[in-house]
């Protein structure tokens, strides 16, 4: 009866997750294809493919959820920051670190954004890959991944004609794995005083990650806020 009344729970605390969210999208579908995409995401799926999720979701085709993912309009970095808040209402803690990683998507072209051969620590060795920093927030309470970055490295950023062509917003300049996490987390969704550092974890370091130190994180006043632009993968 427990684990019943637990699947409950969960279930509706999904639905308040969504209907959070759902101002970010523009129309009910989205709003619709949001909350599938999440059950999928929890759901005891072995591969989280774009079919899986789909028949995940009563779909006869992946057509819709990959409609969802890469041509409906939703600004992901408002969602982002909804979980942000969401985070720390419910896993906030005096106590809590930020932990800052990476991990590698192994790629066969050369036009997805970022992509080279570089080192993954997913794979273990050098690979052509694209590499995501991914930053958590963790306590006591439990833990949760709180942002994410696509790493652009330094021949990419470099190259303009290429930057242009995979839409990567004029302002996005070089940063490394570690640099990336040296922007200000805003306010409103970690307050000073629930974080008291960031940790860079990481398995094999290099001279993109900056070494594989620790970094502190800029909490700014309450007045203060920031952005970030990031690249995004085209594919």
């Amino acid at each position: 009866m427990a684990a019943f009344e637990d699947a409950v729970a969960w279930a509706a605390e999904l639905e308040r997750l969504g209907a959070r969210i759902a101002p970010r999208f523009g129309r009910v579908e989205p709003r619709r294809r949001a909350l599938a995409y999440l059950r999928g995401l929890l759901a005891p799926i072995e591969r989280k493919n774009g079919w899986q999720l789909a028949e995940a979701a009563g779909d006869a085709t992946p057509d819709g959820m990959q409609d969802f993912l890469g041509r409906m309009r939703w600004d992901a970095d408002r969602v982002r920051d909804d979980l942000r808040a969401y985070v720390v209402e419910h896993l906030g803690d005096p106590g809590a670190v930020l932990v800052l990683d990476e991990t590698g998507f192994v790629k066969k072209g050369t036009h997805s954004v970022g992509v080279q051969r570089q080192y993954s620590g997913t794979a273990g060795r050098i690979e052509n890959c694209q590499i995501g920093v991914f930053l958590a927030y963790a306590s006591a309470k439990g833990q949760a991944l709180i942002d994410r970055a696509l790493y652009l490295p330094e021949r990419w950023a470099g190259d303009a004609e290429r930057c242009a062509r995979a839409g990567v917003p004029d302002e996005v300049a070089f940063a490394t794995m570690i640099g990336q996490a040296d922007h200000p987390v805003p306010q409103g969704s970690a307050p000073a005083g629930r974080c008291r550092r960031a940790q860079a974890r990481r398995g094999h370091a290099d001279a993109g990650a900056g070494g594989g130190r620790a970094v502190r994180p800029r909490l700014p006043s309450a007045a203060a806020s920031a952005k970030t632009d990031r690249p995004k993968a085209d594919g």
